[in-house]
């Protein structure tokens, strides 16, 4: 990220995505990008943008992870809640189903997946609210990292927390209270409030 010049265009339909971006660096100029893989190398390619953000599991899914000029962490760029996790639903009656589905279940994702969800119940946000986290679990214990911010990447508020695997969805809870003391009800109801025009207003400005 640190090597885009001021004034990229970066392709990206998120705005999780585009107010970390902006708050990196708020001279990026972020436009809407859709499309399959190809579709958005190929706009690359062809300069409609400087850069773009595509998930590393789907290039290397498709064996095209040698597209990727670098793997943002973390520390650069915190993903949507439970993202990359899969979740199946089934009626809580059909045991059979459950014993099947139990036997797929991976421990340490269903926890941090947990985690992360119980900090976005706490913020109660909605689609036009960029709220990103993070669960990890490092040497035993549960890392959690959170941010909720203003599409504009303007106003960013961040927390980080850690504690035992077995206390996730209280982290989660208490990681989500923080950031909701921090910024406010006026942070969350402008929010709200705001047009999905307002929201793209906030982005072209």
């Amino acid at each position: 990220m640190e090597d885009l010049p001021d004034n990229a265009v970066i392709g990206t339909a998120s705005l999780r995505r585009q107010s970390q971006l902006l708050a990196i660096n708020p001279t990026f100029k972020c436009v809407n990008f859709r499309g399959n893989v190809q579709t958005r190398l190929r706009k690359l390619d062809d300069g409609v943008v400087d850069a773009t953000l595509l998930a590393i599991a789907g290039l290397k899914r498709m064996g095209m992870d040698g597209c990727a000029t670098s793997v943002l962490e973390w520390d650069t760029m915190l993903p949507a809640i439970a993202q990359g996790a899969i979740g199946i639903q089934c009626r809580s009656d059909d045991d059979r189903s459950l014993k099947y589905i139990d036997a797929l279940n991976h421990p340490e994702t269903k926890t941090c997946v947990d985690c992360e969800r119980a900090f976005l119940e706490t913020l109660d946000g909605n689609c036009k609210t960029p709220i990103a986290g993070q669960a990890r679990i490092v040497d035993g214990r549960i890392l959690f990292r959170g941010l909720i911010a203003m599409p504009d990447g303007s106003v960013k508020y961040s927390t980080e927390s850690e504690g035992a695997i077995e206390d996730a969805v209280e982290i989660g809870k208490k990681a989500g209270a923080v950031l909701k003391a921090e910024a406010g009800d006026k942070f969350f109801e402008m929010m709200v409030e705001m047009s999905p025009q307002q929201v793209i207003g906030q982005l072209t400005k």
